[in-house]
């Protein structure tokens, strides 16, 4: 049986409460930075939780809008967007400094994260953040989108990321959480979901068309109501796989 090694991440440190019981079973998380959720309280706590358990340190910058948790578009300048990414991941480095922990990554959230899949000015002011702070950071993104592509045209080492915990449309965005199968909330069909893309290097899109797809770092959303179950269920199975996570 082939062996592979994969990163299990989780989205932290939005309100959720949850992160002491999520951070034993995943390998990388990315901390809410004060965009769509998280202040300089959360984000301490969160990192003191990482660093205790050797995960990871990821920011989950977001679209400047806590009222919609970050998951609807907005109308902003690139200017203000680079300031405002800028900004989150700034006071994240800060508590980081605190705490004697290091930024490992940057993972964009949800509305943000899906429009730099497919839009370029947006993809481009991201990485125009990344290369701001000169650090060797590395860059989360979905397989075969925009901002993966801009990336690599500007050296920025980029991950790719695929969704445990949601389901896929045949063009490999996502499913819309307007809808009401969105989500994967049965850790067997998450599991199924999740072998796929290792092994096969493909996902079962809503439609039964399997697509093929590439990722190394797989995330289970914090804030999804089964999340720990979901998440301890993963670990423990895909281990029994011959899948290591790190």
């Amino acid at each position: 049986m082939a062996s592979y090694t994969i990163d299990i991440n989780c989205d932290v440190g939005e309100g959720i409460g949850n992160e002491e019981s999520l951070m034993p079973y995943i390998s990388s998380c990315n901390i809410a930075c004060g965009g769509h959720a998280g202040n300089e309280k959360t984000m301490q706590e969160t990192v003191k939780l990482a660093i205790k358990h050797k995960v990871k340190i990821g920011a989950h910058p977001s679209y400047p809008d806590r009222k919609n948790f970050g998951r609807e578009e907005m109308e902003i300048s690139c200017a203000a967007l680079f300031r405002s990414m800028e900004d989150q991941i700034s006071r994240l480095l800060k508590v980081l400094k605190k705490e004697n922990g290091q930024l490992h990554h940057v993972k964009p959230h949800g509305a943000l994260y899906n429009k730099a899949a497919r839009d370029e000015k947006t993809a481009r002011t991201i990485v125009e953040v990344m290369k701001r702070f000169h650090l060797a950071l590395k860059l989360y993104v979905p397989y075969g989108s925009v901002i993966a592509e801009i990336a690599k045209q500007e050296d920025i080492p980029l991950i790719y990321e695929a969704f445990a915990d949601r389901n896929y449309n045949q063009d490999l965005t996502l499913v819309s959480r307007k809808e009401n199968n969105a989500l994967i909330t049965d850790p067997e069909e998450m599991l199924a979901h999740v072998l796929r893309m290792i092994t096969n290097k493909k996902v079962r899109c809503l439609n039964g068309v399997e697509v093929k797809i590439e990722a190394s770092t797989f995330c289970v959303h914090g804030d999804n109501p089964k999340a720990v179950k979901l998440i301890s269920f993963l670990t423990n199975k895909l281990a029994m796989q011959n899948i290591r996570i790190n």
